[in-house]
């Protein structure tokens, strides 16, 4: 396969609780919600975080990075610093972070102008969210 038609990608809406998870096709054009996983600790998500990659082993990994409204670094992205550092520990590709302002807002939207409710079902969101950072990527890197 020619590397124009491998350009796979894997984008983390990354939380403490649960991590919403989408994938692209081989070409590298369609994101598709893939799972939510659901995490008890930084250990935890790394492990099910590896199964991932290892399983479908894409050209580059993407967590979406809430920055705040006005440009600057929240504490969320903080703490995704951490957790990437730590992936970075075991796994060697090219992670990129794209600022995710609002996504889980927009997942939302979405959700409810398919005129569903969105309430409880935060796996949902989060798989929805981790779609939109992957297009954004996407969208970004033609």
């Amino acid at each position: 396969m020619s590397e124009q038609y491998n350009r796979e990608f894997l984008a983390f809406d990354y939380g403490t609780r649960r991590i919403g998870v989408a994938k692209s096709d081989p070409m590298g054009i369609i994101a598709s919600a893939l799972t939510t996983l659901e995490v008890k600790s930084q250990k935890d998500a790394l492990e099910k975080i590896l199964v991932l990659i290892d399983e479908y082993n894409p050209n580059v990994v993407i967590f979406g990075y809430p920055l705040l409204r006005s440009g600057d670094i929240s504490d969320k992205c903080r703490e995704i610093d951490k957790f990437i550092n730590k992936l970075q520990e075991t796994y060697t590709g090219q992670l990129v972070r794209i600022d995710e302002y609002a996504t889980s807002v927009e997942a939302t939207k979405i959700i409810v102008a398919h005129g569903q409710k969105s309430g409880k079902d935060k796996k949902r969101i989060d798989r929805l969210a981790a779609v939109i950072i992957l297009e954004r990527y996407l969208e970004e890197n033609p």
